[in-house]
């Protein structure tokens, strides 16, 4: 447990203190949990130390009482600061995946010192007509969310949290079974399952960073899943064309998830490259 910003968040970290520290921040709703120890093991054997955390409301961190966030996103920006002073002397290789990667995009543009190089994930620049919009699918999931289920109930849940995922992987590399096995490792960690769920849909976000995008001096990779329903492409090649220098790393197949394990061979290598910078 570290106490940043006011508050107790849980962190894992692997590999030597001493390495250069990658910081990985989830998507909304997402504990530590969905960054495979494995995949952390292979960026740590190439001299990095790979910290992961729950944001608050997931995990082992701080919880608030279901549908009454006590935090904004400008919080949890500040609370991915707060790691990084604490655990990497104040500056890291900062890696974010959807909502985390705005978050990462946020800390880019207002906390350059703190971002050592930028990689970006499943995210977007942010809400705008000229960007391609979700699938029909993903939009249809959004309109009709299944009912709660009895957050008491932990098989229940890891239902709930598995059929949640599915429609955001694209049809070919939906991994049922570790995803089923990652919403187990969830429910088992969980402080409160229901605020995990719910509370960060909530959140007011920060000022919209697109029209700076422009300033970010960190060098930037952004890695994209060609079949991502709820940020096609399209979203990835803004990024790549609005930060200065950034490369594009596409995955084919892949939907909006941590990169699944058939792609490691490929995406391990590019982020140790470019946090070799």
């Amino acid at each position: 447990m570290v106490r940043t910003n006011g508050v107790d968040l849980c962190v894992d970290t692997v590999g030597d203190r001493a390495d250069p520290a990658i910081l990985l921040i989830s998507g909304a709703a997402a504990s530590m949990d969905w960054w495979d120890p494995e995949f952390c093991g292979r960026l740590a054997a190439g001299g990095r130390l790979v910290v992961r955390y729950d944001y608050r409301d997931t995990g082992r961190s701080a919880s608030y009482p279901p549908g009454s966030p006590g935090y904004t996103g400008e919080d949890l920006v500040d609370d991915a600061a707060g790691l990084i002073d604490a655990l990497a002397g104040g500056r890291a290789h900062v890696v974010g995946l959807s909502m985390g990667g705005g978050i990462a995009q946020f800390l880019a543009v207002h906390r350059p010192d703190r971002v050592a190089t930028l990689t970006l994930m499943s995210t977007s620049p942010g809400p705008a007509d000229d960007l391609p919009p979700m699938a029909e699918r993903v939009k249809a999931a959004f309109a009709d969310p299944p009912p709660d289920p009895d957050w008491n109930d932990r098989d229940a849940v890891v239902e709930y949290l598995v059929e949640g995922e599915r429609p955001f992987a694209a049809p070919d590399s939906f991994d049922e079974a570790s995803v089923r096995e990652v919403a187990r490792r969830v429910v088992g960690r969980t402080v409160n399952l229901e605020s995990s769920a719910k509370n960060h849909w909530l959140l007011e976000g920060g000022a919209d960073v697109r029209p700076r995008l422009g300033e970010v001096t960190a060098a930037t990779l952004v890695i994209h899943g060609t079949e991502d329903p709820i940020f096609p492409p399209g979203h990835a090649v803004a990024l790549a064309r609005e930060i200065p220098g950034a490369e594009l790393l596409l995955l084919d197949g892949v939907g909006h998830q941590v990169p699944p394990r058939s792609t490691w061979d490929l995406v391990v290598p590019a982020i140790l490259r470019h946090t070799a910078r």
